[in-house]
C-alpha cells in the first residue's frame, strides 16, 4: 500500500469522521482537512461550534481550512499549497469547483451513501429507507462537477434491517465508507481501480430534505407511514399535529392487521401508540410533543397529552 499518498480531507457532519480517523489509522499522510466555518449555536447563538470533523483534525494536529465558500481564490491558493495527491470528500456540504476537484494528481474521491446511479443527491440513505428496500451501500467515486455523476470506482453493500432507522443505518454506513475509501486508495495508487462510467438513464435523485416532507400523510399505507417515521429519526424527525400544535413521532411498527380512521389513536398501551393509517394501523413508541421533552406514548397517555379517539393531523383545539 502506498500511504505516501497526500491526502486533503473534505468533510463536515459525525458521518464523515470515521474516514477520516480510517485514513488516519491506516497511515495515510493527510495534510489537511476542508470543513465547513464554525456555526453559532444556543439561543444566544454567541458560542461557534467546530464541526465534527474539525474536532477530529485538530486533536490530530491536522491543519485546518474553513472557506466560507471553496472558490474563494485565497483557499484555492492554500489548498495547492497543500500538494495533495488527492483530494477525499464526505459529505463536505459545498459543490467543489473544477479547480479543486482537478487540482491532485489522483483527482478527487467521494463517498457516496447509495449504490450509484440510485439515489444521486443530498439524503441518499432517508430514501432508501422511504422506499423500503432490503439493501443498499456505499459507492466510492471520481467526483466530476456535476452531481454525483462520476465514474464509479468502488461499491460496497449492507443489509437493511426492517427497523432500521436513518440514524443507524447512517452510522454502519459511514463505517462501511471508512473501510472502502482505505481499499480504494490502496488499488488507486497501484493503478488497480479502473473507473466504471454510471449509467445515466438508470439515475435517481433523492433531494434535501425538508421540513414538509417530514409531516405524516395519515391517508399513506401503514408500511409507507412507518418507514417515513425511520428515514428521519433522528432528524429531522417526522411529525404531525394534535389540537393545531406539532409531535413528532418516533420506533414506528406497521401494523397492516388493524384498522382506524387516518390519524386516529386507536389504542395505547406499553408497546406504544396504534394509530389508524389509510389502509392498516401503526405503532409508535415515542413521541415528543412541541416545547416538551422526549417520552414513551404510554406516558405521553397518561400525563392526558394524547386520548384514545384523538385524530392526528387536526389543526383545532382537541375534542
Amino acid at each position: 500500500m502506498d500511504d505516501s499518498l497526500r491526502v486533503v480531507f473534505w468533510g463536515t457532519p459525525e458521518f464523515a469522521t470515521p474516514a477520516l480517523r480510517a485514513l488516519i489509522g491506516e497511515g495515510f499522510d493527510v495534510v489537511g482537512a476542508v470543513t465547513q466555518p464554525d456555526r453559532p449555536r444556543g439561543r444566544s447563538r454567541s458560542t461557534l461550534d467546530p464541526s465534527p470533523v474539525k474536532q477530529v483534525a485538530v486533536s490530530e494536529s491536522i491543519p485546518v481550512l474553513q472557506p466560507e465558500k471553496p472558490r474563494d481564490p485565497v483557499f484555492l491558493e492554500q489548498l495547492a499549497a497543500l500538494a495533495p495527491d488527492v483530494n477525499v470528500v464526505v459529505a463536505y456540504g459545498e459543490i467543489l469547483p473544477r479547480a479543486a476537484i482537478d487540482l491532485p494528481r489522483h483527482g478527487t474521491l467521494n463517498i457516496h451513501g447509495s449504490l450509484l446511479p440510485r439515489y444521486r443527491g443530498a439524503a441518499p440513505i432517508q430514501a432508501a429507507i422511504l422506499d423500503g428496500l432490503d439493501e443498499t451501500g456505499i459507492t466510492i467515486m471520481q467526483m466530476v462537477p456535476a452531481l454525483d455523476a462520476g465514474p464509479m470506482l468502488l461499491k460496497l453493500t449492507t443489509p437493511v434491517a426492517p427497523d432500521e432507522t436513518y440514524g443507524e443505518l447512517a452510522l454502519r454506513l459511514s463505517e462501511l465508507g471508512a473501510g472502502g475509501i482505505v481499499q480504494a486508495l490502496s488499488l488507486l495508487s497501484m493503478g488497480a481501480l479502473p473507473p466504471e462510467p454510471q449509467d445515466d438513464a438508470a439515475a435517481t435523485y433523492a433531494p434535501k430534505i425538508t421540513r414538509e416532507m417530514a409531516r405524516i400523510d395519515w391517508t399513506a399505507p401503514s408500511e409507507q407511514i412507518g418507514r417515513a417515521i425511520r428515514a428521519y429519526d433522528p432528524a429531522p424527525g417526522a411529525f404531525t399535529t394534535l389540537g393545531g400544535a406539532d409531535v413528532k413521532l418516533f420506533g414506528s411498527r406497521a401494523v397492516p392487521e388493524r384498522q382506524g380512521e387516518p390519524g386516529e389513536v386507536i389504542e395505547v398501551e406499553e408497546h406504544g401508540m396504534l394509530v389508524g393509517c389509510g389502509t392498516g394501523a401503526v405503532r409508535i413508541a415515542y413521541v415528543h410533543p412541541a416545547g416538551r421533552r422526549r417520552v414513551a406514548a404510554l406516558d405521553w397517555h397518561q400525563g392526558r397529552g394524547v386520548a384514545v379517539g384523538d385524530r392526528f393531523g387536526s389543526r383545532g383545539p382537541r375534542p
